[in-house]
């Protein structure tokens, strides 16, 4: 259907369009030099050591758990309010992932409180998530993993150019995880980026990202090597000279996108603080988010679907973020999970809905969402 008001929206130029064309062009169109460029740009622009381009972010959080060594009889804490890539990572190694309450309906990233609930002799790894682009409470978090030795690895997903007081996401965990799926503040179409101070980590992600090959295509095509061995069971987690190229040019584009998702928020927040039955997470925060999503909470008796379906007639897109990971079939068959497990994460999940958000919104297309919103939400009183 065509939305009068989308969830999200690409504006691609004619900037990203030259970039694929240069590729394709240039006759190599697998992680050459332009997938150099990006890593190397993707790491000058956080401020790390290393920047390692991958085919998605689930690649970017599964090479992170396998660089730690993470497997069978391990734990990794990581909150259910999240997208399912997230835990299913941790599945992969053969790891359980151990759900972690969200702090509350203002803050809807994971408990520091509840992380330290759940550790176990286990435990070998935090798993955070930057819901929304809303950066987690980073110091208790920090102080947690290395009273007892734990890693952190940052899913930043939602948040590439957030910062926690001085620190940008994905620099201060132990790995850093990010998306470049089509509906992120930064788009390839589809994408990821591992990032880490760590050199020997680094090395191992670079290694199982190309089947545990000790050199690449393009080191023989430039006669550095002439074969290569194969030290480990890897995976093909490369990702295209097309995507990195597209990533150059969104990567340059990113804080000033991102400054414009914060003005629309903004307007959200003047225009809707104060409607009935409406909850706004977020906002009064204090760290500077990359905006990614505008979630807000239904109060009683508002009924969520009723009011997506309204929506939807009035042209405008919404959607959820998240139905709770542990609720998830595979979660409950594998591992008992149940409803009521995590009352705090299943009550917001159950109000949330998420509001369009993208850098070229209107005004007129702010005003029309939360004049509909408001109207409707009327109609309840």
């Amino acid at each position: 259907m065509l939305w009068q008001v989308p969830l999200f929206d690409i504006a691609f130029s004619h900037q990203e369009l030259e970039a694929v064309q240069k590729v394709l062009q240039s006759g190599w169109l697998t992680m050459g030099p332009v997938t150099q460029e990006f890593e190397g740009a993707f790491a000058d622009f956080l401020g790390v050591k290393h920047a390692i381009a991958v085919s998605s972010c689930t690649a970017a959080l599964h090479l992170a758990a396998v660089a730690l060594g993470i497997g069978p009889g391990d734990e990794v804490i990581c909150p259910a309010l999240t997208f399912v890539a997230g835990p299913n990572s941790i599945m992969y190694t053969g790891a359980k992932p151990v759900f972690a309450e969200i702090t509350g309906p203002n803050a809807l990233t994971i408990s520091p409180t509840d992380i330290e609930r759940k550790i176990t002799p286990r435990t070998k790894a935090i798993q955070v998530m930057h819901y929304g682009g809303y950066p987690c409470d980073m110091d208790q978090i920090v102080g947690i993993a290395q009273a007892h030795n734990l890693a952190i690895i940052e899913d930043v997903a939602h948040a590439p150019g957030a910062v926690y007081k001085d620190k940008l996401l994905g620099t201060i965990g132990t790995i850093g995880c990010f998306s470049f799926f089509s509906n992120k503040n930064m788009t390839t179409g589809e994408g990821g980026m591992v990032t880490t101070n760590d050199d020997a980590l680094a090395d191992r992600i670079r290694l199982m990202r190309s089947h545990g090959m000790t050199t690449l295509t393009l080191d023989r095509h430039r006669g550095r090597a002439h074969s290569y061995d194969v030290i480990e069971l890897g995976y093909n987690y490369r990702i295209d000279e097309l995507r990195s190229a597209l990533g150059l040019v969104q990567l340059a584009k990113l804080e000033q996108n991102n400054r414009r998702r914060s003005e629309i928020v903004a307007q959200y927040i003047e225009r809707l603080q104060n409607v009935p039955f409406i909850q706004i997470p977020f906002a009064n925060f204090e760290h500077r988010s990359a905006y990614h999503i505008f979630p807000v909470l239904l109060n009683k008796p508002i009924d969520r679907y009723w009011l997506m379906k309204q929506m939807k007639s009035a042209g405008i897109q919404t959607s959820v973020h998240y139905p709770p990971a542990h609720l998830f079939s595979v979660y409950n068959r594998k591992f008992g999970y149940n409803r009521g497990d995590l009352p705090v994460t299943e009550s917001v999940a159950d109000r949330e809905l998420t509001l369009p958000l993208y850098p070229t919104m209107e005004i007129e297309q702010i005003d029309f969402v939360c004049n509909t919103l408001r109207e409707l939400l009327s109609r309840w009183l």
